[in-house]
C-alpha cells in the first residue's frame, strides 16, 4: 500500500522528472570527461571546440541560459494551472502539473545546466591561452542545446494546445477512460444490432467528426455493393463502440478499415470543413458578451450578430446538398445528414435570442 502511495505522489508531483535529469545530466558530464580524461584531452581538435578561454564562457552562457528557459517553463506552467483554475476548476490542476511534456523541458533545460557546470570545471588555463579543454564535454552541451532549442518550440505548441478547453477536457476522460479499463477489464457480450434493422459498423475510438471523405465511401460502398449511412453529422462527438455507419443491401466483403480511414476524429470541430462550427463560434462570442459577467460588451454582441446575418444572407441564396452521394452510375451509395436553411438558422439565433 505504501508503495502504491509513493508512486502515486511521484506521478502527480512536477519535480521528479526534472529530479531524474538532474542525475542524467551529471552522469552525462562524468561520463564526457572520464572519455576526455582518457583520450588526454586530444579527442577534438582545438579548431573545433577552441581554447580555454572560449570553452569556460561557452560552458558559462550555457549554463545561464539553461537556468533562464526553467524559469521560463516554471513561470508558464504556473500561468497554466492559474487559467485552468479561474475558468474551468481547481481540481483540474493535479492533472496539468502531471503533464509529462512539462516535466520533460524543466528536466532537459536543469540537466543541460548541470551537465554545463561540471564540465566547466575541467576547463584548465595556463595563462598563455593554453590549457585542458574537455572536447568532448564541449560537443555534448553544444548538442543538448541544439536539442534545448527544438524542444522550447515543442513546448511552447503543446502549451498552445493544451489551454484548450476541448484539450483539457479530453484530458480528464482519458484518463478516466484508462482508469475504466483497468477497473473493469471485462468487455462484455459485443453488441448486436436489433432484429431486422441494417448491420452496423461501429466506432472504434471516440472523437469529433471534423471530416468526411465522401469519395472513398463511395468507392468502397460502390465496390461492395451497398449503401452506407453515416450516423453522426460532420462536427458532432462520437463515442467508441457507438454506431457509426449503418449498412443497407447485401455488402460482399466491404471493408471496415476503410471506412474508418475515411472519417477523420479529432478534440474538437474544426473549420476546415465544418460550416456550422463557424456559426457556432460567433454565437459563443455573442452569447458571452450578452452574459451577465465581467466580460459583458454589447458592441462585441452586435458584431458577432452582425457576421452571422452576412453568412446567413450568403447562405439564402446558395442550394443546399441533400447528403445524398451517387457512384459513376447515378446509384446512391452514401448518406449523410446535412445541414438544412432552418437548421443553421436556428443555430444562429435561438441561444442567442434567450441569452
Amino acid at each position: 500500500m505504501r508503495l502504491s502511495q509513493l508512486l502515486i505522489h511521484l506521478k502527480s508531483s512536477l519535480w521528479f522528472v526534472p529530479v531524474m535529469c538532474v542525475l542524467a545530466g551529471a552522469v552525462l558530464s562524468f561520463a564526457t570527461i572520464a572519455l576526455d580524461r582518457y583520450f588526454d584531452y586530444e579527442a577534438l581538435p582545438t579548431s573545433l571546440v577552441g581554447g580555454p578561454d572560449a570553452a569556460t564562457v561557452i560552458l558559462t552562457t550555457i549554463a545561464a541560459s539553461m537556468v533562464s528557459l526553467a524559469a521560463l517553463v516554471l513561470t508558464i506552467t504556473m500561468v497554466v494551472v492559474q487559467l485552468a483554475m479561474g475558468q474551468f476548476s481547481p481540481r483540474i490542476v493535479q492533472r496539468i502539473l502531471r503533464d509529462k511534456p512539462s516535466q520533460f523541458a524543466i528536466g532537459l533545460f536543469v540537466a543541460t545546466f548541470v551537465h554545463a557546470i561540471l564540465a566547466v570545471r575541467e576547463v584548465t588555463n595556463n595563462g598563455d591561452g593554453t590549457g585542458q579543454v574537455p572536447g568532448i564535454a564541449v560537443v555534448t552541451a553544444f548538442v543538448l542545446v541544439l536539442v534545448s532549442i527544438a524542444v522550447l518550440v515543442v513546448y511552447v505548441h503543446h502549451i498552445g494546445q493544451a489551454l484548450r478547453v476541448s484539450a483539457l477536457i479530453e484530458l480528464v476522460g482519458k484518463e478516466t477512460r484508462k482508469l475504466l479499463d483497468r477497473k473493469y477489464p471485462g468487455k462484455g457480450p459485443a453488441l448486436e444490432p436489433e432484429s431486422g434493422s441494417a448491420p452496423v459498423v461501429r466506432a472504434r475510438k471516440s472523437g469529433v467528426i471534423t471530416k468526411i471523405g465522401s469519395e472513398d465511401l463511395v468507392e468502397e460502398a460502390r465496390r461492395a455493393g451497398c449503401l452506407l449511412e453515416l450516423v453522426p453529422t460532420l462536427g458532432e462527438f462520437v463515442s467508441a463502440g457507438a454506431p457509426l455507419f449503418r449498412v443497407h443491401g447485401e455488402p460482399n466483403g466491404l471493408d471496415e478499415d476503410r471506412l474508418h480511414d475515411a472519417l477523420i476524429l479529432a478534440l474538437e470541430p474544426t473549420l476546415d470543413e465544418d460550416v456550422a462550427y463557424g456559426v457556432r463560434l460567433l454565437v459563443d462570442i455573442a452569447e458571452r458578451s450578452l452574459a451577465d459577467s465581467p466580460f459583458q460588451d454589447p458592441t462585441t454582441a452586435v458584431q458577432a450578430i452582425d457576421r452571422l446575418h452576412d453568412l446567413l444572407r450568403q447562405l439564402a441564396r446558395r442550394p443546399f446538398p441533400d447528403g445524398r452521394y451517387c457512384d459513376e452510375s447515378g446509384e446512391v451509395r452514401l448518406a449523410v445528414v446535412a445541414m438544412t436553411w432552418e437548421a443553421y438558422v436556428h443555430l444562429a439565433f435561438d441561444e442567442i435570442r434567450l441569452a
